[in-house]
């Protein structure tokens, strides 16, 4: 009995051993890709000996999880410029990790975490091609290297990955072709590739891909036809936008939901097919050589709101008993040639719908539109078909020709590119062996982070309908002790619903008159904005009459984030809550993310947002957040008076500089002032104008005496120039001067690198002043 107990005893002690060995192992793992990704910021809670990844707190840009022993999930988002000004496969100083980086070392660590499902790897200057033995992430079911320096060709040992169901390149340098594997993927459900170097034609294969539900290839330079999708049922969103396709339109499988095709040079008619597609709420075929007149059956879609067919060579007449859709918002049918008269149900006036038709023939609104004659050119020259048979044989003769001719050029041409490109790669070669005895890798950049990762990010609840009782019980009708504030925009709750959530509670009392169908259409549209630098709408609850023929309030129902607002952390009544300057840049960072998906990420855009430091929320983490955006969809006019009020104060009595002022760019200058600034702003006094406070800040003596001294301290000179520099630009009173919310982004992030680069330099020579 003592011997079985022994053995027993034996047994466990050693499984002990083995668990605790096997959990240090992996611990080891993960502490070997933070030095190989040249310990970045967001991995700074690893840093302790003692520490353990999987008991790390969740947080937006930084997730290990695990199951026992086994670690399920790798999220790291990083902070690097997901655009460098020039990328020719080599390593960019303050941009890319640096030279001494090795992928297919990194990616060799990487497969040894063999648990693995989830890999989110976004924005950290990766660079090189990715090796094939990334297929040993057996387990691996989704995948997105977005934003880094990637290229070459895509692996074709990830089709032998079984479980892997979405996979995310985005904005990186891939330059070979689409996939002609993709029908081996069993289970891919989710493909974006968007913003690379992709040429050739897309596969047949691709339609063969049968669970596939994303496909997402725009902004490459893929040509020839589009494949036949039909067998794909179910597949929801297309987007082929920004290429060289230039086949017919093919037909397209009954469940998509959003097709997007701007910018390529389609021709053809649009199919009488598509007018089948119930589905369909988003159609953008805009800048494209599409010819015939429109199926009438598009506009009557049961859930149709966006329709674009802009910038084509569509022709003939609308039927004058065209039936509209109740779902219908935007339709764009401008430079087209287009006659007769516009159809009842596409006058925006009447119907609150978005309509335009400039640079048409059509009968109304003459002054926009060409004479008739214009839109009749395309239907000339039918009568002469000698001439333009003579016409056709010359020119295919000159064609023959000249094809011959560029052929032999090109045989030659790539012949010296193949030297020139073994050249480049034994140099390299030979400079890789210098520095780590490994094979030369490059990178790419990755610019997005897909809204359609199933595991490992954020999950959104959708949004849904409150009834006004739940709202009640949530706030205990809306008693004292959960009111939060007033603006002139509507007052705010705080609320706890049945299941624990806590939620915020916007009352907007609507000025102007809607009907029911047209405000749940803007509501439609306004729940679509998702983004993780967005407080995310909930649902909403519509306080209407008894007879429903008029709305009398709408409550907006948030995620509740608590915190405080922006200018509560640059407040300096509470130092030990002041943010410093590095953690600073991080929220504008965010936010101008936020921003720039409002303008850019969702169709159409939402050009008018609420910007000010209040409707910035940052959490306990650091983490922000915009809250109130997007309710001009809803209401127009209610914060207008507010807005502008708030800005006045900073100019001059000029009506020229009063322009815009709800502009976004704009605002978001007003956002880097204060950030600026801190409390020193509200110590000018009122009024105080504009242009002293910027001449101020352009000569680095007075800087001192105007900028916040938190930033003054624990900013470089360099880093705090480039933000001075794009506020300036973005307070400029000439729009045109104004710089893109993209640009303003990207010197953002800039001025990040650039501190963190000023913040290592100045540590290491700490260290070796210590030492």
């Amino acid at each position: 009995m003592a011997w079985h107990l022994s053995i027993l005893v034996m047994v466990t002690t050693c499984l002990s051993l083995f668990s605790i060995s096997e959990q240090s192992s992996q611990t080891e793992l993960l502490q070997q890709l933070r030095k190989q990704l040249e310990y970045p910021r967001q991995l700074d809670a690893w840093g302790s000996p003692s520490s353990d990844p999987c008991s790390t707190k969740p947080t937006a840009v930084l997730a290990v999880t695990c199951e026992g022993n086994a670690i399920r999930e790798l999220k790291i988002i990083g902070d690097r410029i997901t655009k460098a000004p020039k990328f020719s496969g080599f390593s960019v100083p303050n941009v890319t990790l640096s030279e001494a980086f090795v992928l297919d070392s990194f990616v060799t660590t990487l497969t040894r975490l063999t648990t693995l499902r989830v890999v989110i790897l976004v924005s950290l200057g990766l660079w090189g091609p990715i090796p094939d033995k990334i297929h040993r992430l057996a387990s691996l079911e989704v995948l997105d290297l977005s934003s880094n320096f990637l290229y070459g060709s895509i692996p074709p040992k990830l089709s032998v990955m079984s479980k892997l169901h979405t996979v995310t390149l985005d904005g990186n340098y891939f330059n070979g072709s689409v996939p002609d594997w993709l029908d081996s993927f069993s289970n891919l459900t989710v493909l974006r590739l968007q913003s690379n170097q992709l040429k050739g034609s897309i596969p047949a294969s691709v339609g063969k891909a049968a669970m596939l539900t994303e496909l997402a290839l725009a902004g490459n330079s893929i040509s020839g036809d589009i494949p036949n999708l039909g067998s794909l049922n179910k597949l929801e969103m297309l987007d082929l936008r920004d290429n060289e396709l230039d086949g017919e339109l093919p037909e397209m499988p009954t469940s998509v939901v959003t097709i997007l095709l701007s910018k390529n040079s389609l021709k053809g008619e649009i199919p009488e097919q598509f007018g089948q597609l119930n589905r369909l709420q988003h159609l953008d075929v805009s800048f494209n050589f599409l010819v015939g007149s429109p199926p009438a059956e598009l506009f009557a879609l049961p859930n149709i709101s966006y329709l674009n067919l802009a910038a084509n060579m569509l022709s003939g007449s609308l039927l004058s008993s065209l039936t509209c859709s109740s779902t219908l918002g935007f339709v764009d049918l401008s430079t087209n040639r287009l006659t007769g008269d516009l159809p009842s149900c596409l006058n925006g006036n009447l119907n609150n719908k978005v309509v335009k038709f400039d640079g048409n023939c059509f009968s109304v609104d003459p002054a926009h539109q060409h004479e008739a004659k214009y839109c009749q050119q395309s239907h000339k020259g039918k009568g002469s078909n000698k001439d333009v048979g003579l016409v056709v044989t010359v020119v295919g003769i000159l064609f023959v020709m000249l094809v011959l001719s560029l052929l032999l050029m090109a045989s030659n041409k790539r012949s010296c590119q193949k030297v020139l490109a073994e050249k480049q790669f034994q140099q390299k070669h030979t400079q890789d062996n210098s520095i780590s005895g490994m094979s030369s890798e490059l990178l790419v950049n990755a610019r997005c982070i897909s809204q359609a990762v199933k595991l490992g990010t954020q999950v959104q609840p959708s949004h849904r309908i409150f009834s006004l009782e739940e709202l009640k019980e949530a706030t205990k009708s809306f008693e004292r002790s959960a009111f939060l504030g007033e603006g002139a925009i509507g007052k705010l709750y705080k609320g706890k619903l049945e299941n624990g959530t806590l939620i915020a509670i916007r009352c907007l009392a609507l000025h102007q008159r809607y009907s029911i169908r047209n405000l749940k259409l803007r509501l439609d549209l306004l729940a679509k904005l998702r983004h993780p630098n967005l407080v995310c709408l909930l649902g909403h609850c519509i306080d209407s009459a008894v007879d429903e023929s008029t709305v009398k309030r709408v409550f907006l129902v948030y995620e509740y984030v608590p915190g405080g607002t922006l200018s509560s952390y640059l407040s300096a009544s509470s130092p030990e809550k002041t943010l410093k300057w590095c953690d600073r840049l991080q929220v504008l960072i965010a936010i101008a993310k936020a921003v720039h998906f409002l303008h850019t990420g969702i169709i159409p855009g939402s050009l008018s947002n609420r910007l000010k430091s209040s409707s910035i929320l940052v959490d306990e983490h650091h983490m922000a957040k915009l809250s109130d955006y997007g309710l001009s969809i809803i209401t127009e006019e209610i914060y207008k008076h507010e807005v502008i009020g708030q800005k006045k104060k900073y100019f001059q009595n000029d009506p020229t500089e009063m322009e815009n002022l709800e502009d976004d760019v704009c605002s978001f200058g007003f956002i880097l002032l204060e950030v600026l600034m801190g409390p020193k702003l509200h110590e000018k006094g009122d009024p105080f104008i504009l242009k002293d406070l910027v001449a101020s800040m352009s000569t680095l003596e007075e800087r001192d005496q105007v900028v916040d001294p938190v930033v003054i301290g624990t900013s470089s000179q360099d880093s705090l120039s480039i933000v001075v520099s794009i506020m300036i630009k973005c307070l400029s009173v000439e729009c045109s001067v104004r710089p893109s919310i993209e640009e303003v982004l990207w010197n953002l992030q800039y001025s990040a690198q650039v501190q963190t680069a000023a913040d290592g330099d100045q540590r290491s020579e700490v260290s070796s002043q210590a030492s």
